[in-house]
């Protein structure tokens, strides 16, 4: 038994002393010293003492002073040395409510996906281990010729989304392919409603949103929000985009309760926000894209880097990200929540957002994860560029670069030097890159996707 158990333990002992000590006193027996032998007065059973919900909640905050300490794979050890105290502390491991608080409270899964919590939360602390010494399933999905429409530019990847059951890609030509994650199957095809408006390009994908419902979510670059029920084959226009007042869709991002639109090539609007249940507009403004509107419109007609990048954070903001700043707009009451600029210059394609952290990257090769809320600095660490395009991404506990074709991950929890996620580097030219809890997929040339499961093993 551990030193804090013993601890624990010893302190439930003098607890129960105190309590026939004053029981004694207020029967008229002598204060002070250990209660007789002959006592008439029965021991407290122990639940009269350590309530099942108090050992819950102790077991509760232990994982949590050990996340704080040393990062979400501590909780399961700590919460281990609370159950060995005694046979009434170790009956509180079956409480399906305690295992429900800490996958919710440390691994942040608010859907059961398993059979019981307990199994939920094991589950994600042996694919949070995986990804700490790189052990996944790796697949490489193709894009079959015959599902295009026989010109291979137009498969060229600009967006990708995960949710437990499906990977989306979204593409230049404004179509979104899903695909089974446990199968690796392709499912369906999804296209928008109209065709070029206002240049080649005003039809590529700008953004996907997919949860754990059967409900997918695209935009494209002229402005026009689409929503496809998973499994059907009726895509419908939600919302109609106008080029001429708000510039171009550069980036869309959302979650079941918010979607949110980045525009560039108006001034003053560069922020839409959207009720995702009502699809109601409700907010428009601020003037983040401002520099950049020249480039925005220039999208439309010609291939280029990203302008900009927005996500959702659990804090119900957004968070926006160009080439000069980062802005945080809070969604429930539209306010600027706070805004940094950055003289070195960021790079767009590296810019993510994972519950409350965010990761930043700028063109002197330093990355850095910061917290949302304050932008105060996690972790940072330096890298060496390989050449060309950088791309990151990441999730609860890893940042992963893709830089010159190799992907890399860093431990934010303890500042581990980097590992290649990719055994020999990728070939083509990779477009875009995604993380969540469980999956990495990256899309390289116009046809490969790759993917890797932690979650398998």
């Amino acid at each position: 038994m551990s030193s804090s158990a013993s601890s624990s333990s010893s302190q439930v002992g003098r607890g129960r002393g105190r309590r026939r000590m004053v029981r004694r006193d207020r029967d008229g027996g002598r204060r002070g010293g250990r209660p007789s032998s002959s006592s008439s007065s029965p021991p407290l059973p122990r639940n009269g003492v350590w309530p099942e919900p108090f050992v819950e909640a102790l077991a509760l905050q232990v994982a949590i002073d050990a996340v704080r300490t040393s990062g979400r794979l501590a909780a399961a050890p700590a919460i281990a040395n609370v159950f060995q105290v005694c046979s009434t502390w170790r009956a509180v491991s079956r409480s399906n409510h305690l295992w429900q608080d800490l996958t919710r409270r440390i691994w942040r899964r608010q859907r059961l996906l398993l059979d019981t919590w307990r199994e939920e939360f094991i589950f994600w602390h042996r694919t949070t281990h995986n990804f700490r010494i790189r052990r996944a399933v790796y697949t490489r999905l193709e894009i079959m010729d015959g599902d295009g429409n026989g010109n291979g530019n137009e498969l060229i990847c600009r967006r990708l989304a995960l949710s437990s059951m499906y990977l989306a890609c979204g593409f230049v030509d404004g179509s979104v392919r899903l695909f089974d994650l446990s199968s690796g199957i392709h499912v369906n095809t999804y296209r928008p409603h109209h065709d070029d408006r206002l240049g080649p390009f005003s039809r590529a994908v700008s953004g996907i949103v997919i949860n754990d419902e059967p409900r997918l979510v695209f935009a494209t670059m002229d402005g026009d929000i689409h929503v496809a029920i998973i499994g059907g084959p009726v895509t419908r226009c939600a919302q109609v985009g106008n080029m001429v007042n708000d510039g171009a869709l550069v980036d869309f991002a959302g979650c079941r309760r918010w979607w949110v639109g980045l525009y560039a090539g108006v001034p003053g609007r560069a922020f839409h926000v959207w009720d995702g249940v009502t699809e109601e507009l409700l907010y428009v403004g601020e003037s983040l894209t401002d520099p950049e509107a020249v480039m925005g419109w220039r999208m439309l007609a010609e291939w280029s880097e990203s302008l900009g990048r927005v996500r959702v954070s659990s804090l119900e903001c957004a968070v926006a990200c160009t080439s000069v700043g980062i802005l945080v707009l809070g969604l429930r009451d539209p306010l600027v929540l706070g805004s940094e600029d950055f003289e070195e210059g960021l790079v767009v394609d590296a810019f993510d957002v994972s519950g409350e952290l965010c990761l930043v990257v700028d063109s002197r090769g330093t990355a850095s994860v910061r917290r949302i809320g304050t932008m105060e600095e996690v972790y940072g660490f330096r890298f060496r560029g390989g050449g060309g395009r950088i791309l990151g991404c990441i999730n609860g506990g890893f940042v992963f670069l893709c830089i010159g074709g190799n992907v890399r991950v860093w431990d934010v929890e303890d500042g581990r030097q980097p590992y290649y996620l990719t055994e020999r580097r990728i070939r083509e030219e990779t477009r875009a890159l995604i993380a969540d809890e469980r999956y990495v997929a990256a899309c390289s040339g116009n046809t490969q996707i790759h993917l890797w499961d932690f979650g398998a093993l």
